[in-house]
This record gives C-alpha cells, sequence and structure tokens, in this order.
C-alpha cells in the first residue's frame, strides 16, 4: 500500500534513477525514426519557384497593415500646416530610417527568425523561453512531456552566461510573474492593435470620398467607415480561408500602385527628396525646431506600424519568404510611396491632411480610392486575425476566460474566429472610429499601442538570444542597446500625447491586462489547492478494490488538473456518495510551451493502484494551436489509448531486467505490490505503463528458468488481457459518465482587501460568464456530473 502510494506521487520526486533508466532498457529510442519526425516540424527548403509562390502569398497575410501606413502617416506627423519644406525631408529621412532599423533590420532578419516552429508573437517567445528555463507560473509539466517531437531546445554548460541567467530568472517567484505580466501587457497592446488598426485603416480609405467632395461633412465619412467596419467583422464567422485567396493579388497590386504614384510625383514635383537618404537632414530636422519636432516622432512612428502583426502573422509560411517579399516588393514600394508624397508636399504644403489622395493623378483617382480601401480591409483582416490567434494562446496558457473558439478553415490550423471578442472589437472599433472622428487623435492611440509591444519584444528577444540562441553577449549588448535606445526615443514622443488620444490604447490595455492576470491568479490558485489537497494513494488502496463503496456497471471520467495523484474531487465524490464506476479514469487535459502536440503523442496512459481496482489515468496533451475535437472523437481516441495500453502493459509482463529489479525491489521491498514501469511507444499514443501485480517480477536465476517462466507468464498474460479488455468494452457498453469539479473559489477572512476584490468579484465574475468545462468537451448532459467544493485563498 505504502510502495503503489509512492510511486503514484514519485513523478515529482527522486526515485525516477532506476524507474526510468528501465523504461529507456525496455523500449530503447528510435533515434532514426526521431529524428525522421523531428525535421517533419522544421522548416522545409523550399525551390526557388516555391519560394516565390509563398512570398507573394505573404503578401497578403503578413504586410497589409505595414501597406497601408502611407494613407495618414504625414497628417499624424504634421497636424498642422507646413512652415518649411526642409521639414519634409527631415521627416522623410526619419521614415526612411525607421523603416530601415526596425521593420527591415530588426523584425525580417532578427525577429522573425525567433519564430516557435514558424509561430510568431509575444506567446511563442514565451513558450520558447518556458521550454528552455523554468519560468512557467503553473507547474504542471513533466519530464516525459520533454520527449515530444515538437518539444525541441538545447541545452547549455553549467557555468555559461545562458545558465546563470536561466538560474536567476528561476531563483524568484517574482522574477517570473514579472516576465509573465510583460508578456501579458504586449498582449494586450496587440489586441489594442486588433481595436486601432481596423479603425485608422479604413477611416483614412474612406476619407477619400471627401478630397473630391469639398462639401461634404466629415460625419458622412465616419458613417462610411462605420458601415464598412459592419461589415467587415459581420463576415468574420465564415473565415478568411474562402477570401484569402484574393488578400495577396489585392496588396500586391497595392504596393505596386503607391510604388508607382511614388516614380510619378517624384518625376514631377521634386527630384529633390531623394537627399533625404542622407541622415544629416534628421540633425537638421531636429536642431530647427523644439518640443514640436521631438512630438512629431509619434506621427512618424506610423510609418512602421503593421511590424509588430507581421511577426504575429507569421505561422504559414516560411521565414525566407517573407524576407524576399520585404526586401523585393514591400520595402522599395513603401520609400518610393514615402518619398512621392514628400515630393508633393514640398510644392503643395497645404495639402497635408489629405497628402496621399491628393497627389493620385486625376485619371486614377477612383481606381486607387478602391484598391485602398481593399487594402484598408486586409490590412484590417490580418490584425483581426493575428488577435484571434494570440487570445487562443492566452486560453491555452491559462490567462484568459475560457471563450468559444470556431476553427474556420480544414487546411489551416491558425485560421480560427472568436465569437465573443469578434463582437468586442467591433463595439470598440467603432466607439473609437466615431468617438474621435478624426485621424490625429486615433493615430496618437495606434503609436502608443505599437510601441509598447516593440519594447516587449525587444526585451523578450534579449532572454531569447541568451537562452535560446545562446549568443554572446557583446552581440546580446548590440542589439538590445540599439533596439531600445530607437523605441524609447519614440516612446517618449508618444508620452507627449497621451492627453489627445494616447491614452485609449492604455485604457484597453488596462482592462484586458486585469481580467487576464486576475483569471491566471486564480488559475493558478485552484491548481495549488488541487496539488495540496490531493489524495493518498495508500487511503485508496486501503479501501481494497472495491473502494469500499458499490461499484456499478460503467466507465467514470473523472476531469482534474492534476497530472498526478488522485484529486480532491475524488475523495469528495465517494464520501458523500457510496458508490462509483466500475471503471475510473483520471482525465487530464494539459497544454504544454508547445504550439502543436502530433495527435500520436497526444495521449499518457498510466494505471492506478492494482489491476483489480480498475483505476486509470489519462493525460491529454495540447499545444497553444491545437484545437479540441468534437466530444466523440476525443473519447474515442481516449479508448483506443486506454485499451491499447491494456495491450501492451500485459506483453511487458514477465520481460525484465534482474539488476533493475532488484534495485527497484531494495528500493520497494517495504511494499507489498511491486511495479514494474515501462513506455510503450507507438503510432496511436504514448503508453506509460505501470502494473502492479505480485506475478509482473519475475527473477532472473537461469536461462531455462527464464524460458519457462516467461511461457508461463506469457499465457497468464494474454487471458488476463482478454479478461480486462472484455471487462473495460463491457464498462463502456454500459455508459460512460463525465464527473467533473465545479470548484468556488473564496478569499478568506483575513485575506487583504485587493485579493477579496479580485476573488470574490473579478475572478467570481469571470468564471460565472465564461464557456462551462463541460461545453468546451461537448459533454451530452444526460452524461455529466458535476461536483462541487469551495476553498479559500
Amino acid at each position: 500500500m505504502e510502495m503503489a502510494s509512492r510511486v503514484e506521487i514519485d513523478e515529482d520526486n527522486d526515485n525516477k534513477g532506476s524507474m526510468w533508466d528501465l523504461e529507456r532498457k525496455l523500449d530503447q529510442p528510435m533515434d532514426e525514426e526521431a529524428g525522421r519526425l523531428r525535421n517533419m516540424y522544421k522548416e522545409k527548403k523550399s525551390s526557388a519557384l516555391l519560394l516565390l509562390r509563398l512570398a507573394f502569398q505573404s503578401l497578403g497575410v503578413v504586410y497589409g497593415d505595414l501597406g497601408t501606413s502611407p494613407l495618414y502617416v504625414f497628417y499624424n506627423t504634421f497636424p498642422g500646416k507646413i512652415e518649411d519644406p526642409e521639414d519634409v525631408i527631415g521627416a522623410l529621412s526619419l521614415i526612411i530610417y525607421s523603416l530601415t532599423l526596425i521593420p527591415l533590420l530588426k523584425y525580417v532578419f532578427v525577429v522573425c527568425k525567433a519564430n516557435d516552429n514558424g509561430q510568431g508573437g509575444t506567446f511563442a517567445l514565451y513558450s520558447l523561453l518556458c521550454r528552455h528555463a523554468n519560468i512557467k507560473t503553473i507547474p504542471n509539466q513533466h519530464r516525459t512531456d520533454e520527449e515530444l517531437t515538437t518539444y525541441s531546445r538545447s541545452t547549455f554548460h553549467e557555468q555559461s552566461f545562458a545558465a546563470k541567467t536561466k538560474r536567476w530568472l528561476e531563483r524568484h517567484v517574482f522574477r517570473k510573474n514579472a516576465l509573465l505580466i510583460l508578456v501579458l501587457v504586449g498582449t494586450c497592446m496587440v489586441i489594442g492593435d486588433g481595436i486601432l488598426t481596423p479603425a485608422i485603416s479604413v477611416l483614412s480609405a474612406a476619407g477619400g470620398i471627401k478630397v473630391n467632395h469639398p462639401q461634404m461633412s466629415n460625419g458622412v465619412v465616419v458613417v462610411v467607415a462605420v458601415v464598412i467596419l459592419v461589415g467587415l467583422f459581420s463576415m468574420q464567422h465564415y473565415g478568411t480561408d474562402k477570401v484569402s485567396w484574393l488578400f495577396a493579388p489585392i496588396v500586391l497590386i497595392w504596393f505596386l500602385v503607391i510604388g508607382g504614384i511614388g516614380i510619378f510625383n517624384i518625376w514631377k514635383y521634386d527630384s529633390s527628396v531623394l537627399k533625404a537618404f542622407s541622415p544629416i537632414y534628421i540633425y537638421r530636422y531636429f536642431k530647427r525646431g523644439g518640443k514640436d519636432r521631438w512630438t512629431s516622432l509619434g506621427g512618424i512612428m506610423l510609418s512602421i506600424t503593421g511590424t509588430e502583426a507581421l511577426f504575429a502573422d507569421l505561422s504559414h509560411f516560411p521565414v525566407s519568404a517573407v524576407q524576399l517579399a520585404f526586401t523585393a516588393v514591400v520595402f522599395p514600394c513603401l520609400l518610393l510611396a514615402y518619398s512621392g508624397q514628400a515630393a508633393y508636399l514640398m510644392s503643395n504644403r497645404d495639402h497635408v491632411v489629405d497628402a496621399f489622395y491628393r497627389s493620385i493623378p486625376d485619371s486614377i483617382y477612383w481606381p486607387v480610392f478602391v484598391i485602398a480601401t481593399a487594402a484598408a480591409i486586409v490590412a484590417s483582416q490580418a490584425t483581426i486575425t493575428a488577435t484571434f490567434s494570440i487570445i487562443k494562446q492566452s486560453l491555452a496558457l491559462g490567462c484568459f476566460p475560457r471563450v468559444k473558439v470556431v476553427h474556420t478553415s480544414k487546411k489551416f490550423l491558425g485560421q480560427i474566429y472568436v465569437p465573443d471578442i469578434n463582437w468586442i472589437l467591433m463595439i470598440l472599433c467603432i466607439a473609437v472610429t466615431a468617438g474621435f472622428k478624426n485621424q490625429s487623435q486615433i493615430g496618437n492611440a495606434y503609436g502608443t499601442a505599437v510601441v509598447i509591444v516593440m519594447l516587449v519584444t525587444t526585451l523578450l528577444m534579449t532572454l531569447i538570444m541568451i537562452l535560446v540562441w545562446r549568443c554572446h553577449w557583446i552581440l546580446v549588448l548590440l542589439f538590445t542597446g540599439l533596439s531600445l535606445v530607437v523605441e524609447c526615443i519614440y516612446f517618449s514622443a508618444v508620452l507627449f500625447k497621451v492627453d489627445q488620444g494616447g491614452w485609449v490604447p492604455l485604457v484597453i490595455a488596462a482592462a484586458f491586462l486585469l481580467i487576464m492576470y486576475v483569471w491566471h491568479y486564480g488559475t493558478l490558485k485552484r491548481y495549488e489547492f488541487e496539488m495540496h489537497s490531493k489524495v493518498s494513494m495508500a487511503w485508496i488502496l486501503g479501501l481494497g478494490p472495491s473502494l469500499g463503496l458499490v461499484r456499478v456497471p460503467g466507465i467514470g471520467l473523472v476531469y482534474t488538473e492534476l497530472a498526478s495523484g488522485v484529486p480532491h474531487i475524488f475523495s469528495h465524490f465517494i464520501t458523500n456518495l457510496p458508490a462509483i464506476h466500475s471503471a475510473v479514469v483520471f482525465v487530464c487535459v494539459k497544454y504544454l510551451p508547445v504550439y502543436t502536440v502530433p495527435e500520436e503523442e497526444r495521449f499518457l496512459v498510466k494505471r492506478i493502484g492494482p489491476k483489480n481496482f480498475h483505476m486509470f489515468r489519462c493525460v491529454a496533451r495540447y499545444g497553444y494551436k491545437d484545437l479540441h475535437k468534437k466530444d466523440d472523437d476525443f473519447e474515442k481516441k481516449l479508448f483506443d489509448s486506454l485499451f491499447l495500453f491494456v495491450r501492451l502493459e500485459s506483453m511487458m509482463e514477465g520481460f525484465s531486467d534482474s539488476d533493475e529489479y532488484s534495485l527497484y525491489g531494495q528500493q520497494t521491498e517495504r511494499s507489498r505490490d511491486g511495479l514494474l514501469n515501462n513506455n510503450g511507444n507507438t503510432t496511436c499514443s504514448y503508453v506509460d505503463t505501470t502494473i502492479s501485480s505480485v506475478d509482473s517480477i519475475v527473477p532472473v536465476r537461469s536461462p531455462m528458468h527464464t524460458s519457462a517462466t516467461v511461457r508461463s507468464s506469457g499465457q497468464v498474460s494474454s487471458q488476463t488481457e482478454t479478461d480486462e479488455l472484455e471487462f473495460l468494452n463491457s464498462c463502456r457498453d454500459a455508459g460512460v459518465v463525465h464527473i467533473m469539479g465545479n470548484t468556488v473559489v473564496r478569499a478568506r477572512r483575513d485575506s487583504r482587501f485587493y485579493n477579496k476584490i479580485a476573488i470574490d468579484y473579478i475572478y467570481a465574475f469571470l468564471r460565472k460568464i465564461c464557456r462551462a468545462h463541460s461545453v468546451i468537451f461537448n459533454v451530452p448532459h444526460e452524461s455529466l456530473l458535476n461536483v462541487g467544493q469551495v476553498f479559500y485563498v
């Protein structure tokens, strides 16, 4: 009894020596096959033709937001009249070098390489860090998780700078929490981008109507923009799969058009603007003015908006395709577009408000207006999709309330739709558009959100370079120093505009940050409660095979957040209801810091206690991009893994290594049962088998005795396997009941007031409005059994 208790809890103890070595001897790793599987998830080298096609497709998904910036940059840089033509040259020079330093050098050639198996964004960087250091705040990982095909990580020398940084991060809980808050701040600002990008892009595009009709009121433009936004958000549930083939051609035509118009304007108005490629004009720009020049940086920074969406939308394209598209099409076309507008403004300083539309030749005005509107919609779509994706990642890591996630494409895993978030984004986006009514204030808000995301990315990239890439400290210092200097300059500029619209993303981010952190705090406390109050296996075994209860026909699936130990909910259940199902399976669904867990590696199965207890554990592992399948599919795969476990367990009986068994027997000689732990690695599941039977340990005395024992054990095993499979099938036919805990969290009376507000009001409210576990797992009501319990934190 004591033995079984020890083995169950030993997932966290030092017993791994003999048991885990034994697993490796019984099931030798297939290095060649493992290498082949791992390479499936690495970026494939593409042919030149395929690379061109992928680069073309990436234009529509990755660069829409960055490409629509010329619609509003000069207006937000010079909200009033341009006093000196040289100011235009200085502003253009700043735009050129901002585009070169941030999108080109930092993001396209450095940050994009820090993707998590092709996944980009703040949480992808955090997942990479979680795999290389023990910084995850919910400690539900197990060493078997590190054997996943997609769980790639590097090791480093104990005395290296990376190892010291790792230990420094892991030493205090405060540092782990600080890193999590940093990630959540970046995430909240990306959500803010999802609100502000459609607002400024669509409003700027719709503003083209007014250029040819000066008598038209601004209210009409706002109404047109709101109608477009309502249509855009209303179409989200169809997904982008059906129309995504249009995105790339639209954005390519857009880039070629603005590049062509730029060349025309440079030739027609003033080719001297090309001297802005000399950085000396940046110095002269700041020398001529004071605070106004500094605050104008908030407008210039809008030229690099969309850069953070570039990284977040990286999912479906190799980095080389993204780099090719930017260097061959996006970067030169943007430089030409801004240079053309600057050339036009040199001769028409009064037209800065509508600089983009006024610089278009009259003969092609309306076609360009249509293309601009289409490009603005594509840019908005890319940002909305990125917001859905990052909400899904937050949800998977326990940092967002449970919301409905709909998979809109059978081809692409990353194309999802989150209805609740969609309508919240639409309401906030319309409120921003109708509330501000002009691009300037929305631009100030947009700039604040973007620069904060960039600062967060820089700080995370510093850790990535140290822990993952193991770069020399000089390179780390160079990258971090240069990035922080540029971004802090922009940040100081947008701070001057907080009262002119810059407060909007701060308020939105603060609201989402409060929701996400409180939810994460509540989730963490629930997990800690489960860990500290889990039931002793000695107590379970002391009840005997019937658990001191009536064992009724059927299988009970007890859902728990624990990957080890028997949850408190089980003891609570059997204490209050003196009956339990003939077979019990403790199901733990957990998310790992990987983008996906392959289907064949999803389930881990293990036996709890002796065979006649008929108790099992199944751990279902998901990555942050994975979606739960329908209940029937999930249940079928769970039982397939369970039956496979029984077969493999029976096959492995009688095969032993005498040294390992004797060693393990010495460690557990006080126990009444011997246990054999082994790994059965198959195409269907990973199976962690624990055989609790006296017959499973067979001393090896001589070859003849061994063969006789194996034959005898094999016959018994075969019969036992058949009997147990028949028993489990009959239980399954009798009915499957899903037992879930309905845990109520309350703050203790002696808790501080902010803890009471967080737990008793905010977390309780979020729990009330979020989706129940039974809905997420698609559990039918007639098969659901909720067990209530209250605990205090």
